[in-house]
């Protein structure tokens, strides 16, 4: 006849169970700060910051564009004569105003500055990015020399290629006319229908690099056995980049897509460097034409409004941009 052991606990009456101890009060208000108010505690320095460089400065330049800002009614400033729509109206409607050609002139070139600087640098980058992710001999030094254009900064770039586009000694017409006798003539390259493309080629040769860097990182990503199968399957390299590398680069390419055309319209350096506040009807843009109006002539009022418009702009660039890449965003959560 098995017995099971019975076991007793002996207990001291003297010692009994001690509560838990209560947290201090102060860690204990610190802990419903982390819960719930931690979190706006710590992005409320970047929040008023980021109110009092941008949107201060934003309302601000939004009030000057209704007032009659010039050399006269400087002194004043924001008590300066209000006159409602006039700057819009004088940019946008009044056909007899020099204001309205200038305007149209320069936001046309805006157009067609942005769209090839993009379209250049993105499909600069892309092609070298597809170059540099094959196998070869100096792939890494020929990575690292291709970030060169990358890290200079913009003011050298515009004086380095300011000389290089000169008409009589820079290299560019040294290698069309007496190297190569591309052309039988040297073209003038910082004045007159050739100086779009003298800003135009620079920005593209600063830009590539971080594009390029971009796309080999998302090139890498990718796994190889897409590819594999679809050669495999008999699909060439072509047909491998049309069905399976582009699609899964379109996410990448609507984020540089969006960046790059608000980059471009507000780009200054390189113009006002290599041409100056007045580069001319052929090379003038919107950021040239702001600061040349606004600090040559005076017309703040009207820089002010040039500023507006030039941000409506870019508010109905997103807009269309979300729209159309709305989808690839989604999916690539």
């Amino acid at each position: 006849m098995s017995s099971t052991p019975v076991i007793v606990e002996v207990t001291d009456p003297e010692v009994r169970p001690q509560p838990d101890a209560e947290p201090p009060r102060g860690r204990r208000r610190w802990s419903g700060l982390s819960a719930r108010r931690l979190p706006y505690a710590l992005i409320a320095p970047a929040l008023v910051f980021m109110v009092l460089i941008h949107l201060v400065p934003t309302g601000a330049g939004v009030v000057l564009s209704f007032k009659n800002l010039n050399t006269f009614t400087f002194s004043q400033l924001f008590d300066a004569p209000w006159i409602g729509f006039g700057n819009y109206d004088a940019i946008l409607f009044e056909e007899a105003n020099p204001l309205r050609s200038g305007f149209t002139t320069a936001a046309w070139n805006t157009v067609q500055y942005t769209a090839l600087t993009v379209a250049g640098t993105l499909g600069g980058g892309l092609a070298i990015a597809l170059l540099l992710h094959r196998k070869m001999r100096g792939q890494r030094l020929a990575r690292t020399l291709m970030l060169t254009p990358w890290i200079v900064p913009s003011f050298v770039v515009a004086v380095v290629w300011q000389f290089m586009w000169q008409s009589d000694v820079g290299i560019i017409n040294k290698i069309l006319v007496d190297y190569t006798g591309i052309l039988d003539h040297r073209p003038t390259w910082l004045l007159g229908p050739n100086s779009l493309w003298a800003i135009v080629i620079p920005s593209i040769w600063r830009g590539i690099p971080f594009a390029m860097l971009l796309f080999l990182a998302a090139l890498q990503s990718m796994p190889d056995e897409l590819h594999e199968a679809a050669a495999i399957d008999g699909a060439g390299p072509l047909r491998r980049f049309r069905y399976i590398t582009l699609p899964l680069l379109r996410p990448l390419i609507a984020v540089q897509l969006l960046f790059g055309v608000i980059y471009s319209a507000y780009q200054f350096a390189i113009p006002y460097v290599m041409l100056g506040t007045n580069p001319g009807p052929d090379a003038d843009l919107m950021m040239t034409l702001i600061v040349r109006q606004s600090f040559s002539n005076n017309l703040l009022g009207f820089g002010a409004a040039a500023s507006v418009l030039l941000m409506l702009a870019m508010f109905v660039w997103v807009a269309v941009w979300y729209a159309a890449f709305r989808r690839d965003l989604q999916e690539s959560r």
